[in-house]
């Protein structure tokens, strides 16, 4: 019997017809599958390089295989500090200009190319592949690839793929995920040939030794001037630019981030990105692909804790076998292994739509991050466990004590950032759902208006229903789908029908949760998360599975199957958890915690942090009395 993993042409021309009545101008895997359609089509067969791109992108990663094993990152985590000799090394090798057109100097190499270069320097130090990162994925050479003119290409890119590291400006010392309250200002000068740029900048990634940034600033409206937030490329020797300080964190101890102020700094015209207003719109496309870096980083950690966790637990022994034949400790190899797999595959897959361009991966691109980057604190916590009191040590303290140099502690505190990296878990609960549920709001229109009279919400009603009766019949019903779907993948096809019809009662939840809290559903975010998190497993699983058939081997089908089998639980209890859950209940307990009902609870303790200064400094814009610690690197 046939299998259903394409579907017909006249059913691609309606869907795209729909989509295109809905906004949705590109197909997306992740977007149709919180509409309860499993379009494997989108991802099946597993895209693939052409066999001169994987020639040309393995020559470049062997080489850089070749430089990772001459760079110690121990001297970076002791040093809190890349030595420039290592950022030069990289930048001879073509680091700085992966994605950047030979034409413009780079190497041309494509986003799954990137993605490996990151998971092989991050295995290194976590901090060079932020380095790289925060250059590539969303300082200067990103947002001048999607919106900048020819002029300003010719002008930075060259400068960019030979070094001259970028950074990418937004965050402001009150203003995190809400960048439309951005206050640093570009007010255009009297002659009109350049823009005055005022305000600080925190968490400036890369900003202590750039060259070249992109700032997000606002330009108020006035005659001949749109206004709005806009992106400037501003040179770092600019008059009137200081780095006042250069922070410390948890861990990424090599991370070049500081605080920036600019005062009075002159922008030349001719430096705007993409027009006046454009800035958050820009900034917004950057991230898409800029997101894909963190997974990558992700699965490149999940790799060298399941080469740890193997050859701890063989060479462990404990009551008179190894470690790893006890369930205990199997169960956690198992995880790691599982989903280390998982990662990679949702990693890849994810790349390669990017390169193909012809899917929207906003959806994708942030269940990879959502997702990766929650998985990955797992994987690295498992190992920890595993390795008991020798996870908990210091690398350098092992070595002290002549064992093996094995930075599991370190691995967790570098991880723990990307769960907050370019858009936090909660941020991209809340960012997924928009999307995921307004494909909901707008089948069922009124509906979800709490003011809408009875008689316009039974006409919304009927047409809800006329949507999804249209598309998916089984949707409502949960019938239709054929027994032997999928059997092209073997062992693998009873999870393709999991995730078919999984997807189906995930978007049957998401509209009953729209029925029952009609407008308010943006407010239920305990619910939205759990709807998030349902999709993110299902996608991995997907990727997962369709990575093992493009592969075509027993050990990769196993890894599929044992993750699948692994996230069904979770998405069993994350369905549970829609209906049945503490939600309203946290919510009361916290208005008590903050009306001072439960300070009681607070006695018995000092607070070392009372008196030391304000929760949010007063970084006002002004003249800077600090010392610049700015010190590019030069190529």
């Amino acid at each position: 019997m046939a299998t259903r993993t394409k579907v017909t042409e006249k059913e691609a021309r309606a869907l795209a017809e729909e989509s295109r009545e809905s906004g949705w101008h590109k197909p997306s895997f992740a977007k149709e599958l919180y509409l309860g359609r499993f379009r494997l089509d989108l991802v099946h067969p597993h895209p693939r390089a052409t066999p001169e791109a994987e020639a040309k992108a393995e020559k470049f990663l062997t080489a850089l295989r070749e430089y990772c094993a001459t760079v110690d990152g121990t001297v970076i985590e002791r040093e809190a500090q890349i030595p420039d000799e290592y950022v030069k090394g990289l930048a001879e090798l073509g680091c700085f200009g992966i994605k950047i057109p030979e034409s413009y100097g780079g190497l041309g190499l494509s986003q799954v190319a990137y993605n490996r270069a990151l998971m092989l320097v991050g295995s290194v130090h976590p901090t060079l592949g932020v380095l790289l990162s925060a250059h590539q994925s969303i300082g200067v050479p990103e947002p001048l690839k999607l919106a900048g003119t020819p002029e300003q290409k010719q002008k930075f890119l060259p400068r960019c793929a030979k070094g001259a590291v970028t950074a990418f400006l937004l965050t402001e010392p009150d203003v995190g995920s809400d960048p439309a309250r951005l206050a640093t200002s570009a007010v255009p000068t009297e002659d009109g040939e350049a823009y005055e740029l005022d305000g600080v900048k925190l968490w400036t990634t890369n900003g202590v030794v750039a060259e070249l940034v992109v700032v997000m600033a606002r330009v108020p409206k006035s005659d001949g001037h749109r206004g709005g937030v806009t992106a400037f490329i501003v040179e770092m020797d600019t008059p009137g630019i200081t780095v006042e300080r250069r922070n410390a964190f948890m861990g990424l101890r090599g991370i070049e981030n500081g605080v920036t102020r600019f005062h009075k700094v002159r922008v030349p015209k001719e430096n705007v990105v993409g027009g006046e207003g454009k800035g958050l719109k820009i900034a917004l496309a950057t991230l898409n692909t800029g997101r894909l870096s963190i997974p990558s980083m992700c699965a490149g950690a999940g790799k060298w804790c399941l080469k740890i966790a193997r050859e701890w637990s063989a060479e462990r022994v404990q009551w008179g076998k190894p470690i790893a034949e006890h369930a205990a400790v199997a169960n956690k190899i198992s995880f790691i292994a599982a989903t280390t797999y998982a990662m990679e595959s949702v990693q890849e897959l994810s790349g390669y739509m990017s390169d193909e361009g012809r899917n929207d991966i906003r959806i994708e691109a942030a269940l990879a991050k959502l997702w990766a980057s929650e998985m990955s604190c797992k994987v690295a916590d498992e190992l920890m466990q595993i390795r008991g009191g020798r996870g908990y040590e210091t690398a350098a303290s092992l070595a002290a004590r002549g064992e093996r140099a094995v930075g599991v502690e370190q691995l967790v505190r570098d991880l723990r950032i990307n769960r907050i990296f370019e858009g936090s878990t909660e941020i991209m609960h809340l960012l997924i759902a928009r999307e995921a549920v307004d494909a909901h709001l707008s089948a069922a229109g009124a509906l979800a208006d709490a003011e809408a009279d009875l008689q316009t919400k039974a006409k919304a009603a009927a047409k809800a229903s006329g949507f999804y009766a249209k598309w998916l019949p089984q949707l409502v019903g949960g019938k239709g789908q054929v027994p032997t779907s999928f059997r092209e993948f073997g062992v693998l096809a009873p999870h393709l029908r999991y995730v078919e019809r999984t997807a189906r009662k995930l978007a049957r939840s998401t509209f009953y949760g729209m029925a029952r809290w009609q407008a308010a559903l943006e407010k239920r975010q305990g619910f939205l998360a759990r709807i998030v998190d349902i999709g993110a497993e299902l996608f991995a699983m997907a990727a997962s599975c369709v990575r093992a058939q493009m592969q075509d081997t027993d050990a990769a089908r196993e890894l599929a199957d044992v993750f699948c089998r692994q996230a069904k639980l979770r998405v069993e209890n994350l369905f549970d958890a829609l209906w049945d859950n503490t939600d309203d209940a946290n919510v009361e307990l916290t208005k008590q915690v903050l009306g001072g009902r439960y300070t009681w609870l607070e006695e018995g303790i000092f607070d070392p942090s009372e008196g030391t200064g304000p929760w949010i400094a007063d970084w006002r814009a002004g003249a800077s009395e600090a010392t610049n610690v700015h010190r590019p690197i030069k190529s």
